[in-house]
C-alpha cells in the first residue's frame, strides 16, 4: 500500500467494472478507453495493497475486499455527484440540477405532470428522477429530495407530510364482466385471479395483518414491479392492488371490497436540511410537497 492517497476517478473506473462485470463495460458507461479503465484499477490496487478483482468465464469477479470498499466508493460517488449538482445551481435564479428519489408508480403515474409545470416556470432547472422502492439515502447525498410512504426519522431531515395515499383492490371491467365480482375475501380467494408480489420485503411484512389472506402463494401472477402489477389490473389479467387515486383516473377500473382492504400510507417529501437555503432545491421541493397534496386531495386528474 502507498502513501499517496488516491484520486477519485480510480474509484469511479472500480465503481464502474463493479457494476458492468469487465473493463470493456465499465469503459463504454464512463465514457473511457479500455486500457484508461484497466490502469485505473490496476494503480488503485497498488495504490491500497489488494486485489479487486479476479478472471473469470463471466469476465472480472471482485474479490471479498471489493465488495467490502463498494459501499465506501458508492459513498463517494455521491458525494462527488452532489459536489456538481450544487455547483451547477450557482449563479441568480433557479437553476441547475435536482435528485428526486420516488416509487416506481409515483414517479411513473404521478410525478410527471408536476414536474413538466416546475420545468415550465424554472426552465433553467433540470431533474433527475431516480425511481426505486429502496429508501435513498439522503445523508449520503444519493438524492436531493425523496418521495416517502415512511416518516423519515433523521434530525437532519426536513420532512412534510403531504397526505395519505390510499391502496386498495381494483380490477378492470372487462375481468369483472367475464368473471363477476367477488362479495366477499373468501370469494376472491376461490375464485379469481389475484395479481401480487413475488418477494416479500420488510414493507409487506410490516403489512401482513392488513393483507390477511394475500400471500404469495395465492397469486396467480407474482411481480415485484409495482408498475408491472398495475399494468396487469389494466390489461384484465385479475384484481390487484393499487392506489385509489390512480384508478380514480380511469372509470374502467373498479374497486372491489374497499371495505375489507383498505391501505393507508402516509407520504412524506424529505431533503436534508442543509438544502433548504439552496433555491433549486426549495423550488422542486414545494412543488412536489403541492403536487401530491393535490393528487391525494382529488384535485387534479
Amino acid at each position: 500500500m502507498t502513501d499517496a492517497e488516491p484520486g477519485w476517478e480510480l474509484y469511479r473506473s472500480f465503481l464502474g467494472v463493479l457494476k458492468e462485470g469487465s473493463l470493456s463495460g465499465a469503459a463504454r458507461s464512463l465514457g473511457l478507453t479500455q486500457p484508461t479503465v484497466g490502469r485505473h484499477v490496476e494503480a488503485l490496487e497498488q495504490a491500497l495493497g489488494l486485489a479487486l478483482f479476479t478472471r473469470s468465464q463471466l469476465g472480472l469477479a471482485p474479490t471479498e475486499a471489493a465488495l467490502a470498499l463498494e459501499p465506501y466508493a458508492e459513498t463517494l460517488a455521491a458525494t462527488a455527484a452532489a459536489l456538481l449538482r450544487v455547483a451547477q445551481s450557482q449563479g441568480d435564479g433557479v437553476r441547475g440540477t435536482v435528485r428526486i428519489t420516488a416509487s416506481e408508480v409515483v414517479g411513473v403515474e404521478v410525478l410527471p405532470p408536476i414536474l413538466a409545470a416546475l420545468r415550465e416556470q424554472h426552465p433553467g432547472l433540470m431533474v433527475e428522477l431516480a425511481l426505486t422502492s429502496r429508501v435513498e439515502d439522503l445523508l449520503k447525498r444519493e438524492a436531493d429530495i425523496a418521495v416517502r410512504m415512511v416518516r423519515p426519522s433523521q434530525d437532519v431531515l426536513l420532512a412534510r407530510r403531504v397526505g395519505t395515499i390510499e391502496l386498495g383492490l381494483h380490477a378492470h371491467e372487462d375481468y369483472l364482466g367475464r368473471h363477476g365480482t367477488p362479495r366477499s375475501l373468501r370469494e376472491l380467494m376461490n375464485g379469481h385471479a389475484i395479481i401480487g408480489f413475488d418477494r416479500e420485503t420488510a414493507f409487506l411484512r410490516g403489512l401482513r395483518k392488513e393483507l390477511g389472506p394475500l400471500r404469495r402463494d395465492a397469486f396467480a401472477l407474482r411481480a415485484d414491479s409495482d408498475l408491472a402489477q398495475l399494468a396487469a389490473i389494466r390489461a384484465g389479467y385479475g384484481i390487484g392492488i393499487c392506489q385509489v387515486g390512480l384508478a380514480r383516473r380511469d372509470a374502467r377500473l373498479i374497486r372491489v371490497l374497499p371495505k375489507d382492504l383498505s391501505l393507508p400510507l402516509d407520504t412524506w417529501v424529505a431533503m436534508h436540511v442543509d438544502l433548504r437555503d439552496s433555491p433549486r432545491c426549495r423550488v422542486a421541493f414545494e412543488a412536489v410537497a403541492e403536487g401530491l397534496r393535490r393528487y391525494i386531495e382529488g384535485e387534479v386528474s
